[in-house]
């Protein structure tokens, strides 16, 4: 565990203050006058709240969808209380099971340990590295063994198991529910008994894991924790929750051009979710600017500018945000090309359908010539359909485009 040096005696904010700004953009709240009550006590005894969130190390890179959990950690950070950023390599190698069709495929202790560590280089973006707790769920859950396993899992029934949705739904259509997958929520809900947690933050599509956590305090005597759940950010589709798997991500790590151009594509009337989950502009003054654009004072690209160039701001300062907002107009409004455009060298000849995929513009063959038929694709500014066209070598590179960010110089010898 890495617990930055203990801090004196401290003064937090009033309680409606605090309630103001952890409400902000929250879905469930189990329960508010518990939240309230604890916080009246942190400002009489001085002693700050210990508030925990568990993510699975589950893959290597983060993106937006998980930031806004970040957010909800930093402002209890800012009303200066105790978060611990736990990072789940034990239940990492059990699989979450929530929102699954199918069982999710177990990682190895390698593979959680190599995320694990992209995690801690990535979550630093939004937290406060000198005041965060960082604990690993194994320091306890390994000295409890097999038999402390099957103890805790003498605590639930499966009925209640069962009153989960995704179990419930598995379990009519047939599909198969393996029993490790039944240990996930109780083996998360123990998380919150070894640390005491006084309040739990997770996504809302975690809040019956979340419950399980409550009611095991119960059992144990403690204190039970609050539970505050925030929404699943929906990605740049503007259909699904953001998830690098369907493609509608954008990532923490990826450059600020890709940041600024990802946002500008969103659609018009899912930035205020944007705005609300994803920077702290201060929810009257996001009121206002929706109210402008409604009745045609603002427009919505002129929202959607601003809301970029905050969402770059936040990953990698302003001065590219500043960058990444004029590349933007150069190239996506003026039909300019962006100043770095990655360049490759291939020998011989190239039907274009492989050529793209040969130049990362497409993942395969296949995608490749759906582009081109739904003329997504230009070769140095012309429009061409035709998997099939070859592009014979040439001294100089082809200019390849495909849709409006995707740019990349060949030179075929």
């Amino acid at each position: 565990m890495t617990e930055p040096p203990a801090q004196s005696r401290r003064d937090f904010p009033p309680v409606d203050e605090q309630m103001a700004l952890l409400r902000r953009g929250a879905v469930d709240l189990v329960d508010e006058a518990q939240l309230r009550a604890k916080l009246e006590r942190a400002r009489r005894t001085g002693e700050p709240l210990t508030v925990k969130a568990g993510f699975d190390p589950s893959s290597p890179d983060l993106h937006l969808g998980h930031t806004v959990l970040f957010r909800k950690m930093r402002h209890f950070q800012q009303l200066g209380h105790r978060v611990v950023f736990l990072i789940g390599d034990f239940t990492g190698r059990i699989g979450d099971p929530t929102g699954k069709k199918a069982t999710r495929p177990q990682l190895t202790q390698e593979e959680v340990e190599a995320n694990a560590r992209t995690y801690q280089q990535q979550v630093f973006r939004l937290l406060d590295e000198k005041v965060t707790v960082i604990d690993w769920n194994s320091r306890w859950h390994t000295a409890r063994g097999a038999a402390g396993l099957i103890q805790l899992a003498g605590r639930y029934t499966l009925a209640r198991m069962m009153e989960r949705e995704d179990f419930r739904t598995r379990f009519q259509e047939g599909r198969p529910i393996h029993l490790h997958e039944l240990l996930y929520p109780l083996v998360q809900g123990y998380d919150s008994v070894a640390l005491k947690a006084d309040v739990e933050l997770g996504g809302h599509d975690q809040i019956f894991n979340l419950l399980v956590g409550r009611d095991l305090m119960k059992e144990e005597g403690m204190e039970p924790q609050v539970v505050l759940t925030v929404p699943l950010l929906v990605g740049t589709d503007g259909t699904d929750k953001m998830s690098k798997s369907l493609g509608n991500a954008v990532g923490v790590e990826d450059s600020a051009t890709d940041i600024y151009g990802k946002t500008m594509s969103i659609p018009d009337a899912l930035m205020w979710d944007w705005y609300l989950l994803l920077t702290d502009l201060p929810e009257a003054e996001i009121a206002a600017r929706r109210a402008r654009v409604e009745t045609g004072g603002l427009h919505p690209k002129a929202a959607k500018q601003e809301l970029a160039r905050r969402l770059v701001a936040d990953y990698h300062g302003g001065a590219a945000a500043r960058q990444a907002a004029a590349e933007f107009e150069k190239v996506f409004a003026g039909g300019g090309v962006p100043d770095a455009v990655p360049e490759s060298e291939l020998a011989g000849a190239w039907a274009l359908g492989k050529l793209l995929a040969a130049a990362a513009l497409a993942p395969s063959n296949a995608e490749a010539r759906r582009l081109l038929q739904q003329g997504a694709v230009t070769v140095d500014g012309e429009r061409v359909d035709d998997p099939l066209r070859e592009l014979a070598p040439r001294p100089e590179p082809y200019l390849l485009k495909v849709g409006k960010r995707r740019f990349a110089r060949v030179r075929l010898r």
